[in-house]
């Protein structure tokens, strides 16, 4: 263990360069954490919301998105029918973690189903629901959160017809209680989100590089699969297809997918490891003959783009709505000139994750139920954006697609490992040569 310990401290301290962890050694990292969440988060949640107890009920192969967040990591689905009961008491404040089903589910949660008195999983579970008496009882509805909608309509339907009338009316949405415990980061989690979104910023550093892209030859799609294999080849997942694009000055080039000289590139990536997501999207500009540095155009239009970032950080308020960021931000940055976009959303165990929408690129008068929700301290949040530039001699604007994920506690605003303060250039000259 001491051994384990140890290359774990030294994997976190050198970031992407050092060696992920073998899928053994992440196992034992995700159940760690899954405990610690388990000890911490969830009680503190319950009682926020007001939850006596939460009944999470999934199927192999049709799992909640919750429940696939507090499977340990041996259980790669569900097992048949498996059923959570997370019951806390007022007195002591501490949860009560139990499975109706054939077997514990991990270390955290006993199994709690007597077959020979109960035969019918349901009836097992309704004897602890009326021997606990909770005064309200969980259910993942929810018309706003995907993320909080995970029981499925044959497991709702049998649920509520077991129950006694009773029961059944102290039945509530348990939506508030999942966004809480999918969005809140601990302090542990905290420690390893930094590896991973250095990795993330490395891996687009090598790809928009000159290693990669032969101008001419190299094309957007070829990139895009050269980022594919390479977070599959470092032992990281990714939770969606990468994307490059191009923004050229002359459209009317033969090839639009070929990159050349010239060409303004911009690349959307994310990546999963222990469980945990990012999403990043950063800009490079390919040199053309002669030049040294980007046109000074397009630096400026990256600098609005930071400014905005500024903006909406700043903003960030507990308690204040994605919406009503939203708007604060939209209005401050119209009013220095800035032509922004903004469609940040929380990341985590998901990359599109639960908790408070600040906008949709389609939704910029707000987002209704999920721009709605409040922003709470130890969450993190992708900080996505644009800000869109007339140039003289583009005949498009150019927009600077930004995306750095960040985290936001009493202390406010920081980026978990920096953000882009300036355009990558492609080659990057040695600094040999003159």
């Amino acid at each position: 263990m001491k051994k384990f310990l140890a290359a774990l401290a030294l994997l976190i301290a050198a970031g992407a360069q050092a060696q992920v962890l073998s899928v053994r050694d992440q196992a034992t990292v995700v159940n760690e954490l899954l405990a610690e969440r388990f000890d911490t988060i969830l009680p503190a949640a319950m009682q926020q919301t007001g939850i006596d107890m939460w009944i999470v009920v999934s199927r192999e192969y049709n799992e909640d998105p919750v429940i696939k967040t507090m499977l340990p990591a041996e259980w790669l689905n569900a097992r048949r029918r498996t059923i959570l009961v997370f019951h806390r008491d007022a007195k002591t404040g501490k949860v009560e973690r139990l499975a109706v089903a054939r077997y514990s589910v991990g270390k955290s949660i006993a199994a709690a189903w007597d077959m020979k008195k109960f035969p019918k999983q349901w009836d097992a579970l309704v004897d602890i629901v009326k021997t606990r008496n909770p005064a309200k009882i969980g259910l993942n509805t929810s018309n706003h959160f995907g993320h909080a909608d995970g029981i499925d309509h044959t497991d709702y339907s049998e649920l509520l017809a077991a129950l006694p009338a009773q029961l059944k009316s102290r039945v509530v949405s348990a939506e508030p209680l999942a966004v809480r415990w999918l969005e809140t980061r601990t302090a542990r989690e905290m420690q390893i989100y930094p590896q991973l979104v250095n990795a993330t910023h490395k891996i687009i550093e090598e790809g928009f590089s000159e290693r990669i892209i032969t101008p001419g030859i190299t094309t957007t799609d070829d990139v895009v699969w050269w980022f594919r294999q390479k977070i599959r080849d470092l032992g990281y997942d990714t939770w969606f297809h990468p994307s490059v694009e191009i923004q050229r000055q002359d459209q009317g080039r033969a090839n639009p997918d070929v990159i050349t000289q010239g060409d303004l590139l911009h690349v959307d990536i994310g990546i999963t490891y222990l469980r945990l997501n990012t999403d990043i999207q950063q800009h490079a500009y390919v040199l053309k003959p002669g030049e040294t540095a980007a046109p000074a155009a397009l630096n400026q239009a990256f600098a609005s783009a930071n400014r905005l970032q500024d903006i909406l950080t700043a903003n960030f308020k507990s308690g204040s709505s994605g919406n009503a960021v939203l708007a604060a931000s939209l209005q401050q940055a119209k009013a220095e000139g800035i032509r922004p976009t903004i469609y940040t959303h929380p990341i985590g165990y998901h990359g599109h994750a639960a908790g408070p929408a600040i906008g949709m690129w389609d939704a910029q008068g707000g987002v209704p139920g999920t721009g709605d929700d409040l922003l709470r301290p130890k969450t993190a949040y992708s900080i996505e954006l644009n800000a869109a530039s007339e140039i003289p001699g583009w005949r498009e604007p150019v927009r600077i697609m930004l995306e750095e994920d960040a985290y936001f506690d009493e202390s406010g605003v920081r980026y978990i490992d920096g953000r882009q303060k300036q355009l990558l250039l492609l080659p990057r000259r040695s600094p040999s040569v003159e």
